[in-house]
């Protein structure tokens, strides 16, 4: 197995988001990836660094005018008067969600208070001074990890920070600003007709959701908790099945607060009997801890041991996998809940 980092990755130092009407700690710490490198150290994993690819994978996924704000909204942040240490939205436009459409138009207005509001999406992706390079590098970390599939490497690990999951096509949400599952998934098509995501974070992939929610190449599955009583809580219900030709290409497998082990090892089941139906020629596994039963932010109850489980399951699937970080906050648990899946995924 190869697996990819960049060091630019851990200089994007989040100072606050928003929870239930307070100014949190952040949890997307730079201190999650020396936990995750050590998991890869132990098992005698060197990681690589990723080249420079530019903005050009990113751009297969999302807008030009939402990577023109990321990368200048803190420099032009700094010249608003009394503005915070970070960029972060205090207003926000209305928008009807309509299935059919891939991302909006343009900010009509660009002054960056407005287009804060337009491109971030809630108040947990606040933007600082390395923000930019660190999403970017983690964007093509990603997109390394994808190119080792696509010559021939059976399995590849793309230690993602920050995560990626919940950005949709032009909005940073949920502490993502890039894509970068959406984005190996996209470059996987570049060598495989079918290509199938599978989404194991405890939050539901609606960013990768709505990116493919109209193409019937790519399949999205997401086992996750129930958005009823969890972020972010709009998206992810069991009836959203595609739109026009992608109509039953998206699966989603909603589980209740305090779901097991043994729970979600049958979802996990579940969704890779959606995927050998689909026919996919490679799988992208969006790979969460925020299921462990520590999870500061977390509601379910999977063990450590439990990863284990999701890895052996996943590597008897046989396919060319790209296993993509995002999240998990617990980082006492994290390096070892890396650790286990990595096992259990090796055994096949």
């Amino acid at each position: 197995m190869r697996a990819f980092f960049h060091p630019d990755q851990s200089l994007h130092d989040p100072q606050q988001f928003m929870q239930v009407g307070r100014i949190r700690e952040p949890k997307d710490l730079p201190s999650r990836t020396e936990a995750l490198l050590g998991a890869l150290r132990q098992r005698g994993i060197a990681t690589e660094q990723p080249s420079d690819y530019g903005t050009a994978p990113a751009l297969t996924i999302h807008t030009q005018s939402y990577l023109d704000f990321l990368e200048s909204a803190y420099e032009r942040w700094r010249q608003v008067p009394e503005a915070g240490p970070e960029v972060l939205p205090n207003v926000s436009p209305y928008w009807n969600g309509r299935p059919d459409m891939a991302h909006r138009r343009p900010c009509r207005s660009n002054w960056i208070v407005a287009e804060a509001g337009y491109y971030l999406g809630d108040m947990a992706v606040p933007i600082g001074p390395n923000t930019w390079l660190s999403a970017l590098r983690s964007n093509h970390t990603a997109v390394a990890a994808a190119d080792a599939v696509i010559a021939g490497e059976a399995a590849s690990y793309a230690l993602c920070r920050p995560s990626g999951h919940h950005a949709r096509a032009d909005r940073a949400t949920g502490f993502c600003y890039l894509n970068n599952s959406a984005t190996a998934a996209e470059r996987l098509r570049q060598r495989f007709g079918k290509v199938a995501v599978l989404d194991v974070d405890a939050h539901h992939g609606d960013g990768t959701q709505e990116i493919f929610y109209r193409r019937n190449d790519v399949l999205t599955v997401s086992i996750h908790v129930d958005p009823n009583s969890y972020y972010p809580y709009y998206i992810g219900y069991a009836d959203e099945l595609g739109e026009g030709q992608g109509e039953g290409c998206n699966v989603n497998l909603p589980l209740a607060p305090k779901s097991n082990d043994a729970a979600f090892h049958q979802a996990v089941d579940r969704a890779l009997d959606k995927v050998r139906e689909f026919g996919a020629e490679a799988l992208v596994v969006a790979l969460g801890y925020d299921s462990h039963r520590e999870d500061p932010i977390g509601l379910l109850d999977v063990s450590t041991a439990g990863f284990r489980g999701i890895g052996e399951r996943i590597g008897a699937a046989g396919l060319p996998t790209v296993i993509v970080q995002e999240g998990g906050y617990q980082i006492s648990v994290i390096g070892d809940c890396l650790g286990e899946f990595l096992d259990g995924l090796m055994t096949r």
